[in-house]
């Protein structure tokens, strides 16, 4: 469904851009996806954090960069029950945690984690912020996919961390992986909560690091590579065809790498 009041644990339920520049970031993807954004931070708080909505539904943030030797990056976290026991097991299962879980005001608890191969990704445990309201539509977050270059010893790391399962698809050239959400028995299309494409072949470069990339849903994926490049950003994946729909790799102005695709079929 489109509509989200919640998540259960172990499933991606929000992202974040963290740049020098969040004022910068919020105006250009309110111009490239029609969000309005404003300034949650409060006063006194440490910079800048603004919320985007689309159709008055709470679908991505804007923030500054904690870390001034990071990169700008859009941030995929996962809902979980207890950001404190989940970092444990982050640490037990092989992964790096940056530090212990901290609360963020009223709106819930989090933390930086990385997994083996070293892809960052965030842990998020729900208090008054339930994650992205809106999902699945043109102009909102439609799907989560590690890259890494290590895709099987992800898959056990996942496993141990959140309890997700996997099935594969046969890509020819290589395989694709499907996470599904915790559970009993064989994977099911409906539990499918995002996915891992391995770093394999010459198109990748040999300093990507392994990341969580984030996707947004468009209408049309070529007028919105051509509006991303209007607006100052780049087009390193120019749009390319796959069954699930229409997708390009976007760059916007300050760096931070991003993918859209024109979906196939119903996507609420």
């Amino acid at each position: 469904m489109s509509e989200r009041n919640g998540y259960e644990p172990g499933v991606p339920c929000w992202v974040d851009h963290s740049s020098p520049d969040p004022a910068s970031a919020a105006s250009f993807y309110g111009e490239l996806f029609g969000w309005e954004s404003e300034d949650q931070m409060p006063p006194g708080g440490p910079g800048q954090y603004f919320s985007a909505q689309l159709r008055g539904k709470r679908v991505a943030a804007m923030g500054s960069q904690q870390n001034p030797e990071a990169p700008p990056m859009w941030n995929t976290y996962v809902a979980v029950e207890s950001a404190d026991e989940t970092v444990k097991k982050v640490g037990e299962a092989g992964g790096t945690a940056y530090g212990e879980a901290f609360d963020v005001f009223t709106a819930g608890r989090m933390a930086v984690v990385a997994d083996p191969a070293g892809a960052m990704f965030c842990l998020w445990q729900a208090g008054e912020h339930h994650g992205a309201q809106l999902v699945n539509e043109p102009g909102a977050l439609c799907w989560n996919e590690l890259t890494t270059r290590d895709p099987e010893h992800s898959k056990p790391f996942y496993a141990s961390a959140f309890g997700w399962r996997t099935s594969a698809i046969d890509m020819g050239e290589f395989e694709y992986t499907l996470w599904h959400a915790p559970g009993a028995g064989e994977p099911s299309g409906e539990e499918v909560i995002g996915g891992m494409m391995p770093m394999v072949g010459d198109a990748w470069p040999a300093d990507l690091p392994p990341h969580w990339m984030v996707y947004f849903a468009v209408e049309d994926t070529d007028a919105t590579a051509s509006r991303c490049e209007e607006l100052g950003g780049r087009v390193p994946q120019t749009p390319f065809d796959t069954p699930q729909g229409r997708a390009a790799v976007l760059t916007d102005p300050e760096g931070a790498v991003f993918s859209i695709i024109a979906l196939v079929g119903p996507t609420a």
